[in-house]
């Protein structure tokens, strides 16, 4: 196998430069997809899944498969309306505005931790998600829950030892 270093000895230098310009291939990590749902009337509406485990980096997509309602993805963070602060230390929080019936949001955490949102209509009809990045961290408490929200997510733990977590609608 030739080496850039090899191109560039042998090639005095001017191929084994352009070499260097050229992209290096890497693996591409497969987005991952959250979507938002309601039933036919409107009355449920839930993020699926609901509890994820991802890498470090990977592009999540929130997408609105709800052809009835906007929805958000909202980070649980004081900037987004005062509240409780619900990612880690540090991580940027996000709010992806509304989203139409198959309009889509992306976004890629890259602070160890557990994530938890909301949609922004939908908040106290228990519209909420949690995401865990990397290794197991402590999470944050339910106890800041709406009423109706509570019980809604699964625990940390849970995420981690089965990957993905679908809520039946």
């Amino acid at each position: 196998m030739i080496t850039r270093r090899a191109l560039l000895r042998a090639g005095g230098g001017t191929v084994g430069l352009a070499l260097l310009a050229l992209p290096l291939r890497t693996r591409a990590e497969p987005v991952i997809e959250i979507a938002m749902r309601g039933n036919s009337d409107g009355s449920k509406v839930w993020f699926d899944p609901v509890g994820l485990l991802v890498e470090p980096g990977q592009t999540l997509r929130w997408i609105n498969r709800d052809p009835g309602n906007a929805h958000t993805s909202t980070a649980f963070h004081p900037a987004n309306g005062g509240h409780a602060l619900r990612i880690p230390n540090g991580a940027a929080p996000w709010n992806s505005d509304y989203l139409l019936p198959d309009q889509s949001f992306d976004l890629r955490l890259t602070t160890f931790g557990v994530y938890d949102y909301f949609c922004i209509p939908h908040e106290e009809a228990g519209m909420v998600g949690r995401i865990v990045v990397g290794p197991l961290d402590r999470g944050p408490s339910d106890r800041d829950w709406p009423e109706t929200a509570r019980g809604q997510l699964p625990t940390p733990e849970e995420i981690v030892r089965r990957k993905v977590i679908r809520r039946p609608p």
